[in-house]
């Protein structure tokens, strides 16, 4: 990776989309630290301190700790995601929609622009909720003896300030993604993960290596380190692993020439969904627990059973029922989301009009049936291995009570991230050189 990022520096044209990549993630670290005006951020980090170790780590990991500090961009690009999923399942819910998609070029256009207005309204609803909630809570400062209309004022400008962060947000994603390097929501993800990971290692150490003897601190150090790097290979497994489908074209005479005849293949990725059967399944688990946590002082026993902190605990461990319902989940959403990214039927029909068979396989239905049995059974693999590389941060809290806000979402986004942005650079060198050859 080191050996391919100085090559890239070398190229001109690679090192300016390098330079403005991270110009971009400079300004978003900025944006992270500039506080809303008439915000009180030490109340606001008070009153998340109490469950941000289970409940809210994941949202702390995905905006960086402006969501604690109730900076500029405490909202990240949380709506952006959560739009750009709404109209992946419209697009099969209304037809429209669908034939939009099947356009082209011009049909994406369109959707990613409708996906933008979205996220605007997802941005505004979410400001909203959070500036009226958490106003009269002690967020907005000496709100007790401000007048309506300097609240509601105040009010406005909070609301303001955390739509407008959103969508700048959401605009140098896409200018990273136009004249950088990488997908540019991705590339914002990434950064927003990683700016938190010191503070979780400076916590590691403190609570197992700091005032150890030296045999134990190394030991521990030693395991925690093991434990990183098994999680991280088993992601780069999981992202790589692919089932390739055999795909053979007949031969066509047109004249003196023959076309087609040739063989390829179909790639079929082990980990098809990518993180979101997680994100899925964490969200519909801890959106409850966030509710009851947010707007009321009172304690219930069945949100234990919801939240990530109180699962593998050996003190307690009826709570970790709850896992299980969080297993079914990850495993439901798998084969759901890969249900709608995939589509064997038309991959058959292609198929069949393009001239290209199975070897062994009947083009047409029988293809599409064996396409579909072929994905079952790797979607099932995939979300086992998603699983595991979720569980092995929870069952870490659980019995050793290691408290970080990164965990197995978060390793699985950096490492995927970071695996296609590299792809793309030795990509963009790879298209250089045969430029300069040819102009040569």
């Amino acid at each position: 990776m080191i050996k391919t990022l100085t090559s890239a520096f070398k190229n001109k044209d690679i090192r300016k989309k390098l330079l403005y990549t991270l110009m971009m993630l400079v300004v978003i670290r900025i944006g992270s630290l500039l506080p809303i005006p008439g915000v009180d951020t030490e109340y606001f980090s008070t009153l998340l301190s109490g469950f941000n170790s289970g409940d809210l780590s994941y949202l702390s990991a995905f905006t960086g700790g402006s969501f604690e500090k109730m900076s500029l961009f405490a909202l990240s690009i949380t709506p952006y995601i959560t739009s750009s999923i709404i109209m992946q399942l419209l697009t099969i819910a209304i037809p429209k929609l669908e034939e939009m998609q099947k356009e082209g070029e011009d049909g994406r256009k369109k959707i990613a622009s409708i996906t933008r207005y979205v996220t605007i309204a997802l941005a505004l609803i979410e400001s909203i909720a959070m500036a009226v909630g958490f106003g009269r809570q002690g967020l907005i400062k000496d709100y007790k003896d401000m007048s309506t209309i300097h609240y509601v004022t105040c009010i406005i400008v909070v609301v303001a300030a955390l739509t407008a962060g959103s969508a700048v947000l959401m605009w140098i994603g896409e200018r990273i993604t136009e004249k950088g390097v990488g997908n540019g929501i991705s590339i914002v993800l990434l950064i927003n993960i990683i700016s938190g990971m010191p503070s979780d290692f400076v916590t590691l150490y403190s609570t197992f290596v700091a005032n150890k003897s030296i045999a134990r601190g190394v030991t521990v150090a030693v395991i925690i380190a093991a434990i990183v790097i098994a999680v991280v290979v088993l992601v780069v497994i999981l992202q790589d692993g692919e089932r390739r489908i055999p795909v053979q074209y007949s031969q066509k005479v047109a004249g003196r020439k023959t076309i087609g005849g040739q063989a390829t293949n179909i790639p079929l990725k082990v980990n098809t969904a990518g993180v979101m059967p997680i994100i899925f399944a964490s969200s519909i688990m801890q959106f409850p627990v966030i509710i009851v946590q947010l707007f009321t002082s009172n304690s219930y026993e069945w949100t234990k059973y919801l939240s990530q902190s109180y699962w593998c605990r050996v003190q307690m461990p009826k709570y970790s029922i709850g896992l299980l319902l969080y297993i079914i989940l990850v495993v439901v959403f798998a084969y759901f989301y890969t249900s709608i990214t995939f589509n064997p039927v038309q991959i058959a029909d292609n198929l069949k009009k393009a001239g290209g068979v199975v070897p062994g396989i009947t083009p047409g239905r029988s293809t599409s049936e064996y396409l579909n049995k072929i994905l079952n059974y790797i979607v099932f693999i995939g979300a086992v291995g998603l699983m595991i590389v979720a569980l092995i941060p929870i069952m870490c809290t659980g019995f050793f009570n290691a408290s970080v806000s990164f965990g197995g979402t978060s390793i699985i986004i950096i490492v995927g991230v970071v695996l296609e942005t590299m792809k793309q650079i030795e990509s963009m060198m790879v298209n250089r050189n045969y430029r300069g050859f040819l102009s040569e």
